[in-house]
């Protein structure tokens, strides 16, 4: 293969379905080419294969000889992809491929999201089905789709449909880790009907918040990287307590669990205020570098001209910024029991205008059930006290860490012996499909593997190549040295 004989990426086993499925559009809900190219590939590769009313794709490989009586063992991953790009990127993700490129030791995408998450995972269940002289028991590869929006490949997954014992979840994304548990999520959207009016005389100039790292709602939450919504809204309030200012736009973010980069809003102001607006929003900006400082350094607050026919009038512009003002964001708070790990916490990720109305979105997750719904009550509150009705969708539960479990012990004997040291167990303040794979297989005992990837959900996403390379290793001899039943 061109690509990846230019990349020399290695191992090929991995890396070649990796490269292929960056060929194939896959943001969440336009997964159907990449799961019919997995499904195909796999039933060439001699398997058993299955897809649900859903979508999802379940592979069966037969045990390798001598290795019939192992525990069945289940691979799991999602085969969608979060959807980012910079400004100014000319890529089409319902139709281009992604431009893979390599950066040293490290995998990227230019200007875009690389698919890393969970494409290695997919490529990693994929090499499994394909090789030829892996000694192992029973296997099946479960592929969801559309994990990255709201898991209703997992969702919608049927009790009884799977047969293995053990199930590996192919989407950590930390070389060493061993995942045992997550936090559960969920979304509430916030939504108003506004009323336009002709735009009054003096100057349209468009804010735009750009610069920011984003990152994973729930892996990166606790970094305090700057929201672009919230940066915004504060710029957009100092204007509003020195200046007339009439809102025509506000926009920003593009996906409920990645933090907003970007964001922007055109006002107009009187002719006479636009060289004080520009000198106000120039103060922003050195304030707000300031308060970020090497978090995230890249911030820019810049103001160019727009053209506004028609503002809202001054009480939905103000209920719009209050709410984003007001709504919460970040931390809310840490676990008690385990040091260092968020519990409970909010992602502002979209402000989104639809015909006459705007959308607010929220994604509210924790590790308990109780602190999710009532953090979730408390934003539909925010809403509602801003004029906005609230509603809440999306409820998935969080994964409850079994850390004496038998597939547990196995994975880190195995690291153990190949590694030479044990994995840390950890439970992570993202979701992970194991909750919900949970509900219809209670006895199914669960773990979650991957290898080192950083900034997903941005366009900044990158992967070590290294680890992917030490990550299918560790596969290999997990699934070799699996037990007898």
């Amino acid at each position: 293969m061109t690509t990846k004989n230019a990349l020399e990426l290695e191992p090929a086993a991995l890396w070649g379905p990796f490269l292929d499925l960056s060929r194939i559009p896959r943001g969440s809900g336009n997964e159907a080419a990449a799961a019919k190219w997995f499904a195909e590939r796999a039933k060439a590769a001699g398997c058993e294969v299955l897809t649900d009313k859903v979508g999802n794709v379940l592979a069966r490989k037969k045990a390798a000889k001598g290795r019939e009586k192992a525990i069945p063992v289940i691979l799991q991953c999602h085969i969608d992809m979060v959807c980012e790009k910079n400004e100014g990127t000319a890529h089409d993700f319902k139709k281009d491929a992604i431009q893979v490129f390599r950066d040293g030791d490290k995998l990227r995408a230019r200007g875009t999201t690389l698919g890393a998450d969970n494409g290695i995972g997919v490529a990693a269940g994929l090499a499994v089905l394909e090789s030829k002289d892996l000694a192992h028991g029973p296997i099946e590869v479960l592929v969801t789709i559309d994990e990255e929006t709201g898991m209703t490949g997992a969702k919608g997954l049927a009790a009884g449909w799977m047969k293995g014992k053990w199930l590996l979840n192919l989407d950590s994304e930390e070389e060493g880790e061993l995942t045992i548990g997550c936090a559960g999520g969920v979304d509430t959207v916030g939504t108003r009907k506004m009323k336009f009016g002709k735009a009054p005389a003096g100057t349209a100039l468009r804010i735009k918040v750009a610069g920011l790292k984003g990152g994973h709602s729930g892996i990166d939450i606790e970094k305090g990287r700057g929201n672009a919504l919230k940066v915004l809204a504060q710029v957009v309030d100092a204007a509003s307590h020195r200046f007339q200012v009439a809102l025509a736009t506000f926009a920003g973010g593009n996906k409920r669990n990645a933090i907003a980069r970007e964001a922007a809003a055109v006002v107009v102001v009187p002719a006479a205020d636009e060289k004080a607006l520009r000198e106000l929003v120039a103060g922003q900006e050195t304030a707000w570098k300031a308060a970020f400082g090497a978090i995230d350094p890249g911030l820019t607050i810049t103001v160019g001209e727009a053209k506004a026919e028609q503002v809202m009038t001054a009480a939905d512009a103000d209920a719009l910024v209050s709410l984003v003002l007001a709504g919460p964001h970040g931390v809310e708070a840490m676990s008690p029991d385990i040091p260092g790990l968020v519990q409970t916490s909010t992602n502002l990720g979209i402000v989104a205008q639809k015909d006459d109305s705007f959308e607010v979105c929220f994604l509210s997750r924790s590790a308990i059930d109780s602190s999710k719904y009532a953090l979730a009550a408390r934003v539909a509150a925010a809403c509602r006290l801003a004029g906005f009705a609230a509603e809440h969708s999306g409820g998935y539960p969080g994964w409850k860490p079994e850390p004496k479990s038998a597939v547990v012990a196995h994975v880190q004997a195995v690291h153990q012996k190949v590694v030479g040291k044990p994995m840390a167990v950890k439970a992570i303040h993202a979701g992970l499909e194991c909750g919900l794979i949970g509900e219809n297989y209670p006895t199914v005992e669960m773990a979650s593997i991957g290898p080192s990837m950083w900034d997903v959900h941005t366009p900044d996403e990158h992967v070590s190549i290294p680890s992917v390379g030490r990550f299918w290793d560790l596969l290999q001899e997990i699934l070799a040295r699996v037990p007898t039943a």
